[in-house]
């Protein structure tokens, strides 16, 4: 199957708020845990299209001109000395098209933004330790974990 691979738009909103729903249920979501429809469509306007943005988009269109796939991702700052980073929030790609390469075009789109991006020093992400999948996928382009970070989270609603 021949796919497209490109920036969001406006126009994306509805169907990627439908993506991120099946991407909370690849996580594991039940039907409690899924944000209403409407509320994903504003936060995913607000977050990509707002004032300012706050993340970017590259969304992968099949032949039929279905949201398949994404990545989300935003710069951060600082990253080694005074650069900045650009940093893979998510990387999804609908089941029925992986082991296609379209995860390694997406890759190679993010790597390329990062390097065409003045001051952009490296890109980040993470994956879950016990997503054997992922680690896989990342293992098979080249990449080496790194293990000098622990990451912590905090919900913003707790004191």
């Amino acid at each position: 199957m021949s796919v497209t691979i490109r920036p969001a738009e406006k126009r994306d909103v509805p169907a990627m708020a439908e993506l991120i729903e099946e991407i909370e249920r690849f996580y594991g979501a039940t039907d409690t845990d899924i944000q209403p429809l409407e509320e994903r469509r504003t936060q995913v306007e607000e977050a990509l299209f707002g004032s300012p943005p706050l993340a970017s988009a590259l969304l992968v269109e099949d032949e039929t001109g279905d949201i398949v796939g994404l990545a989300a991702y935003s710069f951060l700052w600082p990253a080694a000395g005074s650069s900045h980073s650009l940093f893979l929030k998510e990387l999804y790609v609908r089941n029925t098209l992986r082991r296609q390469g379209i995860g390694a075009r997406l890759m190679d789109e993010l790597r390329a933004i990062a390097a065409a991006r003045p001051g952009c020093s490296r890109a980040e992400w993470m994956t879950d330790s016990d997503n054997p999948g992922a680690r896989a996928f990342y293992k098979s382009l080249g990449f080496a974990e790194f293990d000098g970070k622990i990451v912590y989270r905090v919900d913003s609603g707790t004191a």
